[in-house]
């Protein structure tokens, strides 16, 4: 078995569901520029594709982050957690990508 799974299986859970997140906003922005009928604007279409590959890409490096602090038999103090800077990038870039389904909806 492996060391620590309950948390690994958690952390890569919680990784999932920013991925699905930011997929979903993804998609439901790019269907409905498709669905409103005229011409697609194709910066406001790339702007939320490279949000949502931001959203992705920062989760991914927290995911790794927090994977090496599970593996490591040390305690650490939780109130400088670099995770969290990572957290709050995260928050602020699904943030942008919401805004820019705001844009590409609109």
């Amino acid at each position: 078995m492996i060391r620590n799974y309950t948390d690994h299986s958690a952390n890569e859970r919680t990784f999932l569901a920013w991925v699905r997140t930011a997929v979903a906003i993804v998609g439901f922005g790019l269907a409905a520029e498709r669905l409103r009928g005229g011409p697609p604007n194709f910066w406001s279409e790339m702007t939320l594709l490279i949000s949502g590959a931001l959203v992705v890409l920062i989760a991914y490096v927290r995911m790794r982050s927090l994977r090496r602090r599970i593996t490591l038999a040390e305690e650490f103090d939780d109130e400088a957690l670099p995770a969290d800077t990572l957290l709050l990038l995260l928050v602020i870039a699904l943030f942008g990508m919401l805004a820019m389904f705001a844009v590409n909806v609109s």
